[in-house]
């Protein structure tokens, strides 16, 4: 390959030409950050507040310096490599430092948490238990801005956009480090009205009689959340991607739900059925990538859900 475009970022070559530092600008690297941090190179620009053609000419200028690949076109439009990840995850420390720096002008203490983090988790859990979690870190650090992305589907965790990841199950991805936040139960509920007219299941192979409330199993794709393994024999006759949609499928007496007991358990309405013989017990993790696991964004992330997971134990699991 000539000198004009940058090497592709799976190149073996051992001698590679040394890099003028002077030629590297630090700000370039705020540009790749940016896209690390939200996904896109368009999505990166309304962060920094820029035209994408900006961003685009700036990871170009740094791809020529550093003579890799940073971004390429993947199957959900341009994607960072894995170089362009590695270098995204020691830009990090460019950012911080600049922080540090102000604060310490500005008289701070630094143990204020600054910029935005990202988190995505489930539909249910995300909402009802890591909102609240989520909003009172943001209360103690007044210049930490959060969000937070949610959805009951298999997340694309090797995509960059994302600080902390939770899920339904272990994430396997080995730039990932991850851990049990909690376990939790799901069990099968209906309505009075809904059981005085159809009539109670008396055994898990009678449950197959009824209609079930559940995820549209074509666009789930979490191998825990399998209707068959939980209930055998039993189909899905209303299928919806969000949790909030079950639970209330379930309140109008559209059938019995598999529904996770946090979340039905506020509603006196809803009855569980078979208590001892259903009693699904699954687990949400916390995952996050190794060079950011010393981030003290990252670490107070997980702390605040940690806390808010402990004293909500009794409602993520209940004794039947």
């Amino acid at each position: 390959m000539n000198g004009d475009g940058p090497r592709d970022s799976h190149s073996n070559s051992a001698a590679k030409p040394s890099i003028d530092l002077q030629q590297v600008r630090a700000d370039d690297f705020r540009y790749l950050s940016a896209i690390a941090r939200t996904g896109t190179r368009r999505s990166a620009a309304v962060f920094l507040g820029v035209d994408h053609t900006t961003v685009s000419r700036r990871i170009h200028a740094l791809e020529k310096i550093l003579d890799v690949r940073l971004i390429e076109r993947g199957t959900n439009g341009w994607e960072l490599t894995d170089i362009g990840r590695a270098v995204a995850e020691q830009a990090r420390s460019i950012e911080e430092s600049v922080q540090s720096a102000v604060d310490a002008a500005q008289g701070n203490s630094g143990n204020t948490l600054r910029g935005t983090v990202r988190v995505i988790a489930p539909d249910g859990f995300g909402t009802l238990v890591v909102t609240p979690a989520l909003a009172r870190l943001r209360l103690r650090h007044p210049d930490l801005s959060v969000e937070l992305l949610t959805a009951t589907r298999q997340m694309n965790l090797h995509q960059s956009g994302f600080d902390v990841a939770l899920a339904v199950g272990s994430p396997v991805n080995s730039r990932l480090v991850s851990e049990t936040v909690s376990r939790y139960s799901m069990g099968i509920y209906a309505t009075e009205e809904y059981i005085r007219e159809h009539g109670s299941p008396t055994s898990i192979e009678d449950v197959a009689t009824h209609p079930i409330i559940f995820f549209v199993d074509s666009l789930l794709q979490v191998g825990d959340l399998d209707l068959e393994r939980h209930l055998p024999g039993s189909s899905a006759k209303f299928m919806s991607t969000n949790i909030f949609a079950h639970v209330e499928a379930t309140r109008a007496g559209g059938g019995i739900g598999l529904l996770p007991a946090f979340m039905a358990s506020p509603y006196p309405e809803l009855i569980r059925l078979l208590p001892k013989q259903v009693d699904v017990h699954l687990s949400f993790s916390l995952a996050a990538r190794r060079e950011s696991l010393t981030n003290p964004t990252v670490t107070a992330v997980r702390d605040a859900i940690h806390s808010e997971v402990a004293r909500r134990r009794s409602e993520l699991l209940p004794p039947v």
